[in-house]
């Protein structure tokens, strides 16, 4: 399944490939580059097998509106990831708007045939038909075989018998799929009556040369399934000779040792029906052919006359039955005192949710033993991974209540803020400060004017030299008043001294003012750069001291909604949460209650067929005369006939 999604992801989001790259690939969706970071986020988010963290930033980004480049990409990604995650409904509602003719036909085929593989797991047949016949064309070869069993498995669920044989008989493909297409066409046949028909198939899958476990596996389950059809249309010396060929130490070799036993048994031979009887007592007698078992062997030895043993055997039997009963009660309490799923979880350390994920390890409790069959079946497994993914997101439902109150800290923290901000703030604003720096700046400008029109080259000399100049000037003011302290010659010397110091210091002063007054005017030009600066934010300050209030409880109100809506969906997935281990739970324990009652069954049926015995022992019947040869007895009501499993469907 993780296929169809990466294989999107690829041709829709990664980086684009060049042109002889697309040529090679008609079927794939043209090559796009990345242009939203957004979009780029959820790509880095799957591409590290976080299908849900994807899905919701991809759903979350898409309604913020910051996916404008990959509207399209992102729709057919999001079904993808649906589909990853098992939400089928979802999955096929996008799929049906989105594969349309102008999509090319290797996508839109991959996707249907993983959508309907994805309805058939979760019992919508008749959705998943309707998947898999959405395909056109050929899919490549793999998918192609699987898509024709899945649809044969599809019409023999629905009693389309013919359907399926048509459509098996015509299938052509690899040497594993073509055992498998006789296998499921025997199955068929069987079901529709044909049992000579099937013959030829299910015999031809049963003497196949296998090498690989799967192989041996399918080779034997055809063998069981030909040679239970014949013990049911009261064949059993043909029945015998099939069931012969199943493994002794396969998966399905306890109902074959059984139906073995069986056909021995009607064809009159219960010397011979011992020997995989016995073998099979000796086996867990948690199977329902080893409990069987241990009512056949005592029947075929009171069929031989040997009601010493057979007494012998159906007491062992009782004895067993009772002692596996007790155990049956203990695990059943078990169940009802513990919560069955979330201990089955709690050995899980795999973070993956949805479609993919399957129970791999069984607590340490009593009820595990029991419960195998139960945790192995297609509806228990689906149940399952639907409770954890209600548990998982419960438990990011939990986290992100945890980001609701950190978000309401930090709107308190704001407001906190706020309200010791606010009042420097409003002393800052009521200063006018553009305005009057607005003004200083103009008089400095108009100063600056004044100096350059006038030449007053001694203005914007440094401190040391206006100093020097000032100087200079009371210097002349002296001599001119007669202040000086001195007359004569030596006034006339010191007004040549002033003169000169005078001369030198306006040449030095004349020589940099133009780079001054260039060096000022560049200094307006910052001055004007920061000022204007300092009047936007100015406005900002003032529009913020308006809104930030309204946004503010903005915030806390979408806050309180949202904590609201996440405390809702807490309670709702608790409730399902709860409803769904309940029924799993009832689920297990109806299993093992049905255990307990068979046994209950085979106890009173061996504790009748026991005082049968006892009873002939007590009165035995007249000497009848001898037969020239042995009749097969049928079994007698009280004791259990062979339990024939309905055939089942196969797929590699």
């Amino acid at each position: 399944m993780r296929r169809l999604v990466l294989a999107f992801v690829a041709a829709i989001g990664g980086a684009a490939a060049g042109d002889a790259a697309a040529a090679a690939a008609p079927d794939a969706l043209p090559a796009v580059r990345v242009q939203d970071l957004h979009y780029g986020d959820v790509l880095f988010h799957f591409y590290q097998d976080e299908d849900f963290e994807a899905l919701t930033r991809l759903l979350a980004y898409g309604q913020w509106g910051r996916l404008p480049h990959h509207l399209p990409d992102a729709e057919l990604l999001a079904g993808g990831l649906y589909l990853s995650l098992g939400m089928h409904n979802e999955a096929g509602e996008r799929f049906a708007r989105l594969l349309t003719p102008a999509t090319p036909a290797g996508v839109r085929n991959r996707a249907w045939f993983y959508l309907g593989k994805v309805w058939y797991a979760r019992g919508y047949e008749d959705k998943a038909e309707q998947a898999l016949r959405s395909v056109t064309g050929v899919l490549p070869a793999d998918l192609e075989a699987e898509k024709t069993h899945l649809l044969a498995n599809v019409l023999m669920h629905a009693g389309r018998y013919d359907e399926a044989v048509q459509l098996l008989d015509a299938y052509r493909g690899r040497s594993d799929w073509v055992a498998y297409a006789r296998f499921n066409l025997g199955v068929a046949l069987v079901r529709k009556g044909q049992l000579a028909d099937a013959d030829r198939y299910l015999t031809s899958v049963g003497e196949m040369a296998a090498d690989t476990p799967e192989m041996l596996t399918l080779r034997d389950k055809a063998n069981l399934a030909l040679g239970f059809a014949y013990l049911q249309a009261d064949q059993p010396a043909n029945a015998k000779v099939v069931l012969e060929r199943v493994r002794l130490n396969g998966p399905l070799s306890n109902k074959a040792l059984l139906g073995a036993g069986w056909a021995n048994a009607a064809l009159g031979d219960f010397k011979g029906a011992l020997a995989p009887w016995l073998e099979l007592r000796d086996r867990n007698l948690l199977d329902a052919a080893v409990q069987e078992a241990f009512l056949a062997v005592p029947y075929a030895y009171a069929k031989l006359g040997a009601n010493a043993q057979a007494a012998e055997y159906y007491e062992t039997a009782m004895r067993e039955f009772d002692k596996e009963g007790l155990s049956l009660d203990k695990a059943i309490q078990g169940l009802r005192s513990t919560r069955l799923l979330d201990d089955l979880l709690a050995q899980e350390t795999e973070e993956r949710q949805g479609w993919f994920w399957q129970l791999k390890d069984l607590p340490d409790a009593p009820q595990s033993r029991y419960l195998y069959a139960v945790l192995a079946g297609h509806d228990f497994q689906e149940g399952l991974k639907n409770y954890r993914d209600l548990a998982f997101m419960q438990q990011r439902l939990g986290a992100w209540s945890g980001s609701m109150e950190a978000f309401h800290d930090m709107v308190d923290a704001r407001q906190k803020a706020y309200a010791d901000r606010v009042p420097r703030a409003d002393t800052l604003l009521a200063t006018a400060a553009p305005e009057r720096i607005e003004r200083a700046r103009g008089e400095l400008e108009s100063r600056l004017d004044a100096i350059e029109r006038n030449h007053d080259s001694a203005a914007l000399g440094t401190a040391a030299e206006r100093d020097q100049w000032a100087r200079i000037q009371r210097i002349e003011q002296a001599i001119a008043s007669g202040d000086a302290g001195v007359e004569g010659a030596e006034l006339e010397a010191m007004k040549d001294r002033v003169r000169l110091v005078k001369g030198v210091l306006a040449w030095r002063l004349d020589e940099a003012m133009r780079a001054r007054v260039y060096q000022q005017r560049r200094e307006i030009k910052d001055l004007d750069a920061a000022l204007r600066e300092a009047q936007r934010r100015w406005v900002r300050v003032e529009r913020a001291r308006k809104s930030v209030p309204t946004n503010t409880g903005e915030f806390e109100a979408r806050i309180a909604a949202l904590s609201a809506r996440l405390e809702g969906l807490q309670a709702r997935l608790a409730k399902v949460r709860d409803s769904q281990n309940d029924y799993l739970e009832a689920a297990a324990v109806h299993e093992l209650e049905s255990q307990q009652a068979r046994l209950a069954a085979y106890r009173v049926q061996a504790r009748f067929a026991l005082a049968t015995i006892y009873d002939r022992a007590a009165n035995p019947p007249p000497a009848a005369p001898r037969a020239d040869a042995p009749q097969a007895d049928a079994p007698p009501p009280d004791v259990a006939q062979p339990a024939t499993p309905p055939p089942g469907e196969g797929a590699p």
